[in-house]
């Protein structure tokens, strides 16, 4: 393999590159306008890191290798265009588990065949103490990444509970298995040899324990920590395999998500163990009952919020999840195309954690082609909102609930939220009253006087004001 010989001056200039143009993707990646070239400078990068690894190496023919990439591009293709904008956010956690299983092969095959990787000492068969090291972190990071990311997919697709899931004891648990797994990695660098597949073992438990208690409304951040144990998944292989390519990959990946994560939580306003250690809701059982108490609030129709969208002149649109639900981004830029041509301002104002991962109303809006420029974010447009005639909120719930800023007893509370009550009138589409957030709190800008309640499917709702509007 690629650490049994010395690594030539050409491929250390291409993995230099091919770093740079990853360097370059993330930086793209940052900003929706620049988001396309970042996408190209990743691919161009990749391509370069990939193929200077197979021409590097000699560990199998190019028919073997043409053939995996031809079954990987097919399936990668196939999925890329069945799959719709609402399930990305399982589908980034279910290719984080892809990453993390293929970082825990690895390592059990350079475990099993030590010699191909060379990473054995001078008698020719015991691993290296600091390959060992490696191996243990490698896979430990690996199979954690896969466990939870498995458990994350399951939560965004539906097929488990978005509640959180709370074990008796789990902080207890969690720590003894997180503290014996790093036990475990140090003996593995001297001692006994099993112990890799103990360490396999309790990671794979762990990533499952860890993510179970977390619930849908901390999923961002959860999404951006897996994409974070990932890159370090592969770094930590990287080492095992002396391929640098890996190791600066990896390394950017993993300090990126450990940075958006940092963001998320600032955005939430909690800690990063705080959402590891249980999620929104998990302690909420004082004040979920709220949903039950019965408060007189005001329905509308489509033909009053178009006529209210009609005669404003300034209108906030805030997209949430129920938006990418009914897939009503479309629908919803033709509205605003419509309400410009009426000489109405408008504007988009997203919240950071609104969706199921970070980005996502970015790129759904993206993607129904409304102009970046007609996009804040949070802390760009909140000031904005009491000189709006109408803020139009569409499927977003915990993310304009007052009580953030209001009820110290609630689990949202200390969060930054968009503060759409502030605006001379709210519309807010919704599928019914009998739901709440995933924080499990209700919502008192329903209830409000200048509220007005659109109840109904998103896209539906939405299609009938653009006719009421026409």
């Amino acid at each position: 393999m690629e650490s049994a010989v010395a690594t030539p001056a050409w491929a250390m200039l291409a993995y230099l590159v091919a770093g740079v143009l990853f360097i370059l993707a993330l930086r793209g990646l940052s900003s929706p306008e620049t988001s396309r070239a970042g996408n190209r400078y990743g691919m161009a990068g990749m391509l370069i890191a990939v193929a200077t690894t197979i021409v590097k190496l000699n560990f199998a023919s190019i028919a073997e290798i043409g053939v995996a990439v031809l079954l990987g591009g097919i399936i990668g293709v196939t999925i890329a265009r069945r799959i719709a904008m609402t399930a990305m956010p399982q589908l980034v956690a279910g290719f984080h588990s892809l990453v993390g299983m293929a970082a825990v092969l690895v390592g059990v095959a350079a475990y099993l065949s030590p010699e191909s990787f060379g990473i054995v000492g001078p008698d020719g068969y015991e691993i290296l103490k600091a390959s060992r090291i490696e191996l243990g972190l490698g896979v430990a990071i690996g199979a954690i990444t896969f466990s939870g990311s498995v458990i994350a997919f399951l939560k965004l697709n539906g097929n488990m509970s978005g509640a959180p899931i709370l074990l008796p004891a789990r902080h207890l648990i969690n720590l003894g298995t997180l503290a014996a797994i790093l036990v475990l990695v140090a003996l593995f660098g001297r001692a006994d040899p099993l112990l890799f597949w103990v360490i396999i073992g309790l990671s794979f438990a762990i990533g499952f324990l860890l993510i179970i208690p977390i619930g849908g409304a901390d999923m961002p951040v959860v999404v951006s920590m897996l994409n974070s144990y990932s890159g370090w998944a592969a770094a930590a292989m990287g080492f095992t395999l002396g391929n640098t390519a890996m190791i600066i990959t990896g390394a950017l990946v993993g300090s990126s998500g450990a940075i958006l994560s940092y963001i998320m939580c600032r955005a939430m306003n909690r800690s990063f163990i705080s959402v590891i250690a249980g999620g929104f809701g998990a302690e909420a059982g004082a004040t979920s009952g709220a949903a039950a108490i019965e408060r007189p609030w005001k329905r509308g129709s489509a033909d009053d919020a178009g006529f209210i969208l009609k005669n404003a002149e300034k209108v906030i649109i805030v997209p949430g999840y129920g938006m990418a639900v009914s897939q009503a981004q479309h629908t919803l830029r033709e509205m605003a195309d419509v309400l410009k041509k009426e000489g109405v301002e408008v504007k988009y104002a997203i919240h950071p954690v609104a969706g199921r991962m970070p980005g996502h109303m970015n790129v759904l809006l993206a993607e129904a082609n409304v102009p970046y420029d007609e996009v804040f974010e949070l802390e760009d447009i909140n000031n904005e909102f009491a000189q709006a005639d109408v803020a139009f909120v569409i499927g977003a719930n915990d993310v304009t609930n007052p009580a953030a800023q209001t009820d110290k007893s609630s689990p949202i509370y200390g969060m930054p939220v968009l503060e759409v009550w502030k605006a001379k009138t709210v519309l807010f589409v919704k599928r019914s009253m009998g739901g709440v957030g995933y924080a499990g709190v209700d919502n008192d800008v329903f209830y409000m006087d200048n509220t007005m309640m659109l109840l109904g499917d998103a896209k539906k709702m939405t299609d009938e004001i653009v006719k009421s509007l026409a």
